[in-house]
């Protein structure tokens, strides 16, 4: 036991004199922010350093392409007139849509045996909902299919939707004629009745603000007339007609083509024999005739 005493105080005086490295930490409080569109987002960045008083701090976005934010001690682009700087923390006032994305802290000491720390914060701008676009068209026939759209394309989280018949929220049941997909803001009806005229707008909504309306717009649900009915009958009726003429060309046409060939194979095989010789003595011919009666 006192020969491991004497030989550990020898390594333990050693250590103690022995110089520490304490590599450069870069951290931060908030690596999440969400704030409200037009306000201002804080993302903080804390850093230490083993021995260089004044290391290089750089921000840097991500996205398809890796730009700059703050470097070589100054606020690049358009974040030199709506950012600001306090230690290594960034400042960006009056945020959209498109400021959210992910955020690096790079801090750089030169002088520190590790000379290189990063933190990341992800920025969420949170965007309350938009008057939605509806499709609703003005007119449709009794019995036909109908979908009415509604999109609102700008609010995050993403908005749901509930759809309005004269100021009456439609929720699909069992029993009901329509569909209804509050994530997509699609109402559907397969067959088209004509109590479902009316008064139709869309509601987007969301957990950041109030919901928006689009404006409601009159559907009406039409009957074929009668000059319709016999038009279409009338259509159909020549199309049938036209291909019944030219089934019946095509048909007398082959058979016209099958006739001629026979005609002309009947015409190729028949060889009339070839006709008497000529007589030139007419009064030897007589003689000879003559002789033989």
């Amino acid at each position: 036991m006192n020969t491991m005493k004497i030989l550990a105080l020898p390594l333990l005086v050693t250590l103690m004199n022995s110089p520490v490295f304490v590599s450069v930490t870069v951290s931060s409080s908030r690596p999440k922010v969400e704030v409200h569109e037009h306000t201002d987002a804080v993302l903080a960045c804390e850093f230490r350093t083993e021995k260089d008083p004044n290391p290089r701090i750089e921000w840097k976005k991500k996205g398809k392409e890796v730009t700059f934010v703050y470097f070589n001690h100054k606020l690049t682009g358009s974040y030199a007139e709506r950012a600001k700087m306090e230690g290594a923390t960034l400042t960006i006032h009056s945020v959209t849509q498109k400021d959210s994305g992910e955020y690096r802290c790079e801090v750089t000491a030169s002088e520190d045996h590790v000379n290189l720390g990063e933190a990341t914060v992800t920025l969420n701008v949170l965007v309350p909902p938009h008057v939605p676009s509806c499709e609703v068209p003005s007119s449709v026939f009794v019995g036909s299919g109908l979908e009415l759209l509604c999109k609102d394309k700008l609010s995050v989280p993403p908005a749901t939707y509930c759809w309005y018949k004269d100021n009456k929220a439609l929720t699909a049941t069992e029993e009901s004629v329509y569909s209804v997909d509050t994530n997509k803001g699609t109402l559907k009806f397969n067959s088209v009745s004509k109590t479902d005229a009316g008064m139709y707008r869309c509601e987007s909504s969301n957990s950041v603000g109030a919901p928006k309306s689009c404006v409601a717009r009159q559907l009406k649900v039409i009957e074929y007339p009668l000059n319709m009915t016999i038009l279409i009958a009338a259509v159909a009726g020549f199309v049938t007609l036209v291909l019944f003429c030219c089934i019946c060309v095509c048909v007398c046409r082959r058979r016209g083509r099958c006739r001629k060939d026979k005609k002309t194979k009947s015409t190729e095989s028949y060889n009339p024999p070839p006709p008497p010789p000529p007589i030139r003595n007419i009064k030897h011919y007589k003689q000879t005739h003559s002789f033989m009666i």
